[in-house]
Parts: structure tokens; C-alpha cells; sequence
């Protein structure tokens, strides 16, 4: 049985004479997730932040000219606790948000990059937004739950066919001495952890490297450093995407710039928090990618990106450095 819940309730009279108030009145309790009770009753499962954002708008409700009021009430019993719980049911957004997943299914195959990266950004909004005011997760949200990560995996599948099974297995610290002047291989057609870890072999590892785009990991010549793809001497290992393990295994984990683009490469290349420069990247990531004509003028174009931000994180890096005492 579950545990009786408080919660957060809002009795208000919007003003009569004021339409646009009261719009953007309904538009802001539909946003947080509020239930209706009955008319002029609105409820949110007790919280401070929710207590917080319900205060606010009750005073701007009373400065408009219309009537607000906060109460804190627990739930009676478990009758009206399952009552209340189920007004804030969101299994027709989850059953919504699949079908527009089985919808944009239809259309991967037609999409350049920059049309999928679009489309990836538009959906995972949709899907968040579900997810922040589903107070009580059930069913619903473990099929939309699997549903996405399906469609995740698709759409990886199409920008980059061959993406690497995570192996299990010790990253060895490596000298770059012993790295220098190789062949390193990659498969064609570089996304986000291609192109940054192709970017880290030449500016931190291997500055004399040659680069070879492979139509198929099974095209690997002999005497080539792989990198991301399975079998690899440099790819996915646990956690850590290529970039992190190449950071790892060259011993270059100390330098707070590449570990700050570590973050941006890893959360678009297998999910996770970023830093707030990842969307910007991958729209650079995107629209070079549509705009040159193979993965050598992509590595040319996409290094300086990658240049600036490391030279933007390393500042940032120095100036917090010096402010600590």
C-alpha cells in the first residue's frame, strides 16, 4: 500500500475581466502538472519547490485582480489517497508521445542529419516534459521508457550504422611516445565521438597521425589503431565512450578542458548530463556534416569547433583555479 501523501492545494478565482490573465493562468498549472480537483481547486503533490511555485502564482493571481489561497492537507485515507493519485494519471501523454515515436519512425531513412538532430531535440523536449510532472510513475512510463531507448538505438543505428557494443575490460595506462606517426581508423561517416576522439589522437597523442575512413570495421588493415568500433584496441569500455577511454589510456584525465568536452561528447553519444555548450555543438556537429563532401574536410572543419571550446574551458578552468583560496 502506499504511504499517504500531503498535498498542495490551490483554491483561486481567476479576474473575470482579463482574459489573457487568466490563459496564462491555465497554461502555468497545466505546465507544472497541477490535477483538478473541481473547478477553482487545483492540486500538486507537497513539495517546497511546488509549494514555492504555487505561492508565486497565488500572488500574481491576487495582483491581477482575482483570489488565491494555499492549504497543506495529507490525504484521509488510502481510498482518497488512490482518489487523488489518479488525477494525475499520464498514461494519454506517454500513449501520445509513443505514437508520435512510431510517427517519426516512418521518416529516419529521409532525414539528413541536421533534420534528425532537430527532430531528436524536438522529441526528447516532448519526452522530458512528460517526465517532470509525472508524479507517479507506473506502467505508462516504463513502456515510454522502452519505446524511446528503442528509438534511440534506431536513430544511432542511422547516424552511425555500426556504433560499438560497451566491452568489459581494463583501460592500460599507454606512453604516446610509442603512438607516434600510426594509422588510426574509424568508420566513415564521423559523429560527435569520431570526430572528437579523431580531434584528441592529433592535438593531444599523435600529431603526425593519418586518418583512415572505414566503409566496414571489418576493412581494418592490419598495422591501423582502430577506434570505435567493437574489436577496436580504443573504443566503448563500460561506462566510457571513446573519447573518455582514449582520455584514460593516454593518461590526459587531469585536464579539467578535455574533461569538460568529455562531458559534451558523452552525453551525445550514449546520453547524460552536458554541459549547456552540447546543443550548440551538435547544430555544428550537424550542419557540417551536411555541408562537406567526406570525413577528412569533417575533421578539418569540426577541429577548430573543438579548438575554441577547449580553449574556452581551459580559461574558465584557470580563472576558477584562481578564485579558490
Amino acid at each position: 500500500m502506499n504511504p499517504l501523501s500531503t498535498w498542495s492545494l490551490l483554491i483561486l478565482t481567476l479576474p473575470t475581466e482579463n482574459a489573457t490573465a487568466r490563459m496564462r493562468f491555465y497554461r502555468a498549472l497545466k505546465a507544472k502538472g497541477c490535477a483538478v480537483l473541481r473547478d477553482g481547486i487545483h492540486l500538486l503533490p507537497h513539495s517546497a519547490e511546488h509549494e514555492g511555485t504555487l505561492r508565486e502564482l497565488a500572488g500574481a493571481i491576487a495582483e491581477s485582480g482575482g483570489t488565491a489561497h494555499l492549504l497543506r492537507a495529507p490525504s484521509l485515507d488510502a481510498s482518497q489517497e488512490a482518489e487523488f493519485r489518479s488525477l494525475f494519471g499520464r498514461e494519454n501523454d506517454y500513449e501520445d508521445f509513443i505514437r508520435s515515436l512510431a510517427e517519426a519512425r516512418k521518416t529516419l531513412s529521409r532525414q539528413s542529419a541536421a533534420e534528425l538532430t532537430r527532430l531528436m531535440r524536438r522529441l526528447r523536449k516532448d519526452y522530458e516534459g512528460i517526465r517532470a510532472i509525472d508524479y507517479f510513475p507506473n506502467d505508462a512510463a516504463t513502456r515510454a521508457e522502452v519505446a524511446w531507448q528503442d528509438f534511440l538505438s534506431l536513430v544511432d543505428t542511422v547516424l552511425s550504422p555500426g556504433e560499438p557494443h560497451s566491452a568489459e575490460r581494463a583501460i592500460r595506462l599507454l606512453s604516446r611516445d610509442a603512438y607516434q606517426g600510426r594509422t588510426w581508423a574509424t568508420r566513415q561517416r564521423m559523429w560527435v565521438d569520431r570526430v572528437a576522439s579523431a580531434w584528441l589522437i592529433r592535438r593531444f597523442i599523435d600529431s603526425s597521425a593519418h586518418f583512415l575512413w572505414l566503409t566496414s570495421p571489418d576493412a581494418c588493415p592490419n598495422g591501423a589503431l582502430g577506434f570505435d568500433f567493437d574489436g577496436a584496441p580504443f573504443t566503448h569500455v563500460g561506462e566510457r565512450v571513446t573519447f573518455e577511454v582514449l582520455l584514460a589510456s593516454f593518461d590526459l584525465e587531469r585536464d579539467p578542458a578535455l574533461m569538460r568536452l568529455a562531458t559534451i561528447v558523452h552525453a551525445l553519444d550514449v546520453g547524460g548530463p552536458a554541459a549547456p555548450e552540447a546543443v550548440g555543438f551538435e547544430a555544428v556537429m550537424a550542419g557540417t556534416r551536411q555541408r562537406v563532401e567526406n570525413d577528412d574536410q569533417l575533421l578539418e572543419q569540426m577541429s577548430p569547433v573543438l579548438d575554441a571550446l577547449y580553449a574556452h574551458f581551459a580559461a574558465s578552468a584557470r580563472e576558477e583555479s584562481g578564485r579558490r583560496p
